[in-house]
């Protein structure tokens, strides 16, 4: 009997430790859900929480992008406002430059249309001069044939004619020494005997034509002309010279002469090119600055 009551009160015993171990394990587990409660409350509000700055980051990084996307398409337009200035400017300047250029082109072309005209006048002028030239230089042989004549001695009435003497020594060293027969020649121009030097510088060059000073001699025969105020033949002279002599040391005072002597004959036109020529191929002469000044004052009378 007393085995069956141990066992009895043994399983008694267990039913009770068992009920207990059941509450606690109960109360834990309510403990348990009331945590796992808590935390998937607490995982709903960081959710919520998340998807609230996941928001608010994505409409300011929109808000921003927008902001960025203004400022660009701004920056741009004022680019494209600037270029189509520039490009308003450039077709302006384009168009300026385009007239000028017109303008040029056709003050050029009327420039050349004078310059064939006046080249037309010139050789005109110079064919007329060169008659007048061959007409003076007819006399000027029969002045010549005058001068040689030899002379007769009325009181014989013979008919007999009498020539100077001259030492042959004499005229033999005046015709070796041409430094002493230009010498002479520019000694009579200088004593404004001009007919004489002219023969004497004619005389020169027909001795000495390829000599140092032939160029000068025929400089000289033109001026004696020029100061005889006979601008035709001395244009004539002139031109002779730099055509034979183009190189001279007188050709710039030639070409200014020249054009002086058109000028007193009252051709202003054809003596303003050949002043442009004298400037233009010896700028830094002094004939370039004497032209230059002359220029001005025919430039002056046209305005008056």
């Amino acid at each position: 009997m007393k085995p069956f009551i141990v066992i009895v009160l043994l399983l008694f015993l267990a039913g009770c430790i068992t009920a207990d171990v059941a509450e606690v394990m109960k109360a834990d587990i309510n403990e348990l859900k009331r945590d796992s409660f808590d935390i998937r409350k607490e995982t709903s509000e960081i959710k919520t929480s998340l998807a609230a700055l996941n928001k608010k980051t994505e409409n300011a990084a929109k808000e921003e992008s927008f902001t960025a996307l203004r400022e660009s398409e701004a920056s741009l337009r004022s680019e494209v406002s600037g270029i189509s200035k520039d490009l308003q400017t450039l077709t302006g300047r384009f168009d300026e430059n385009k007239y000028f250029v017109d303008k040029l082109l056709k003050d050029k072309s009327a420039e050349m249309d004078l310059l064939r005209s006046q080249i037309t006048a010139l050789e005109a002028q110079v064919k007329e001069l060169n008659n007048k030239f061959s007409q003076k230089q007819e006399a000027d042989a029969k002045e010549k044939e005058k001068d040689k004549a030899e002379t007769t001695d009325a009181k014989t009435g013979t008919g007999e004619t009498i020539t100077e003497a001259k030492d042959p020594e004499t005229k033999e060293q005046e015709i070796k020494d041409p430094a002493k027969a230009y010498g002479t020649a520019y000694a009579a121009f200088k004593n404004k005997k001009y007919k004489e030097a002219r023969k004497k510088f004619e005389a020169f060059l027909k001795e000495f034509p390829r000599d140092r000073l032939a160029a000068n001699a025929r400089f000289w025969i033109a001026e004696t002309y020029y100061a005889e105020e006979d601008y035709a033949g001395a244009i004539v002279e002139y031109d002779s010279l730099l055509r034979t002599y183009p190189k001279s040391e007188k050709a710039a005072g030639a070409l200014l002469k020249q054009s002086y002597s058109f000028i007193e004959l009252g051709d202003k036109k054809a003596g303003k090119g050949i002043l442009e020529q004298l400037i233009k191929k010896y700028p830094k002469s002094k004939e370039a600055a004497l032209a230059k000044k002359k220029l001005e004052e025919i430039t002056k009378k046209r305005k008056k």
